[in-house]
């Protein structure tokens, strides 16, 4: 599918999109409390539909309103098979393309005895999972890979031990342990994960406050190298009222919208929590660092456009602000220099290879020397066909940047912006891009 975007000036009022990493935490923190909870703003982004379908397939039942989902996970429990697993045959479970996914609910089907699938699609089948295999064995998980990749088959129950984990590669695969380790029996009275050169703290930060809220054990948080967890005395029996729990607006979708105003109009974006936990809100510090004109109210968030300097930024810890961050610089005079393009090599594209061949295409120069990108901004974007290589960050920072081009982009497989953010060509289109193509966009069906 392909969408074309012209030059355009936004103007208006637009309400960020539900917090993906939010919203499958959320549901994975639903599944193993074993109870009724109500989950309000809900997303419906292809990795918020594969987390709940993860937690259908593991037990629970979900009823969709339009304002909030209720789920029942009374059926799980770590003491005893998946009712819906079909016992020694085993069952399934499908990730779809979402990498939280995979590396969070593996641990948490590992809870159960029964042997489990779990497999995946698009690039999620080629990214590495050695993880799992190293470290799974460790804790009574038997488990069988495709030389590190999917599909998965595990076998549990998960016994709880003291281990120690690399946390370079990714924070989603501590995120899993610390949510299986919240809900299992513990063996002995003190339990600890230790872990080496954690990134992205902050996303660990939204899992330790997403397991607050659903009443979970949440592990004394020794400095990030080493979380712990106490034996847990007899539960009472739990409270028949549901737990209730409010999915965050995304810092990570809303970092496109704030470029776009940056560098292409006048807009007010809501729904934003400035004291939210999640690490891509590190996108206000590179927007003042290239003194964009923003202005932070109590409700929204405001943006024009205006004159930008080249920045520099750390983007070791929210990897995911490559995308909107190059967008942004291209839009600066001077040279701009955002470290942490290590972290890119393992996501839906290698991004930092991917940004350089693709906004390449617009006449942006982008050099990489290992963990540095400079982005060499200040000059006009031409228009041009680009691809998003699937991956829907690409194919939105494509279109951010498309608002200040000197003519119309045309971005083939536009949708991979459904994976995280489905409603963002209608949301641009609301602001006043000039927007053609697309399932939706011209009616067709």
């Amino acid at each position: 599918m392909k969408i074309t975007i012209s030059p355009s000036e936004l103007k208006g009022d637009i309400l960020a999109p539900a917090s993906k990493s939010s919203m499958q935490r959320a549901c994975a923190a639903a599944l193993v409390a074993a109870q009724k909870s109500v989950i309000s703003n809900p997303g419906h982004s292809n990795d918020d539909k594969a987390a709940m379908g993860i937690i259908q397939a593991l037990g629970a039942t979900i009823e969709k309103g339009d304002e909030e989902i209720r789920v029942d996970s009374s059926a799980f429990s770590v003491a005893s098979a998946v009712a819906l697993m079909n016992g020694d045959q085993g069952g399934a479970i499908n990730c779809g393309e979402s990498g939280l996914s995979i590396r969070m609910f593996t641990p948490l089907a590992a809870l159960t005895s029964n042997k489990i699938t779990i497999n995946g699609e698009g690039s999620l089948v080629t990214r590495p999972m050695n993880f799992f295999d190293e470290i799974l064995p460790q804790l009574g998980v038997t488990i069988s890979s495709n030389e590190g990749k999917l599909p998965l088959v595990i076998q549990g129950p998960l016994q709880p031990k003291n281990i120690t984990i690399d946390g370079s590669l990714s924070s989603q695969f501590l995120t899993g342990l610390l949510l299986a380790y919240a809900v299992a029996p513990l063996s002995e009275e003190r339990v600890a994960i230790k872990v080496t050169n954690l990134k992205s703290k902050p996303y660990i930060d939204l899992t330790l406050d997403v397991m607050k809220q659903f009443g979970l054990q949440v592990p004394e948080n020794h400095n990030y190298e080493e979380f712990v967890f106490s034996k847990k005395p007899v539960e009472a029996s739990k409270s028949e009222a549901p737990i209730h729990y409010t999915v965050e607006g995304d810092w990570s979708g809303g970092a496109f919208l704030l470029v776009a105003g940056a560098i292409a109009g006048h807009i007010s974006v809501r729904g934003l929590g400035l004291n939210s936990t999640q690490a891509d809100k590190k996108i206000i510090e590179a927007l003042m660092a290239a003194n964009a004109g923003i202005a932070m109210e109590a409700k929204a968030i405001k943006l024009h456009q205006t004159d930008m300097q080249a920045f520099e930024f750390d983007a070791t810890d929210c990897p995911d602000l490559f995308p909107p961050l190059v967008a942004l610089a291209a839009n600066c005079k001077g040279i701009t220099k955002i470290k942490g393009v290590s972290r890119l090599a393992h996501k839906e594209s290698d991004r930092g290879l991917t940004l350089q061949q693709e906004f390449g295409k617009m006449g942006l120069k982008i050099e990489l020397d290992h963990d540095m990108m400079y982005v060499h901004g200040g000059a006009p974007l031409k228009g041009a066909l680009v691809h998003s290589r699937h991956d829907h960050r690409i194919a939105m920072a494509c279109a951010v940047a498309a608002l200040k081009a000197d003519g119309a982009t045309t971005i083939e497989e536009a949708y991979a912006v459904n994976k995280s953010y489905p409603d963002f060509y209608d949301h641009i289109k609301a602001l006043g891009a000039q927007v053609k193509g697309g399932l939706y966009l011209d009616g067709i069906i």
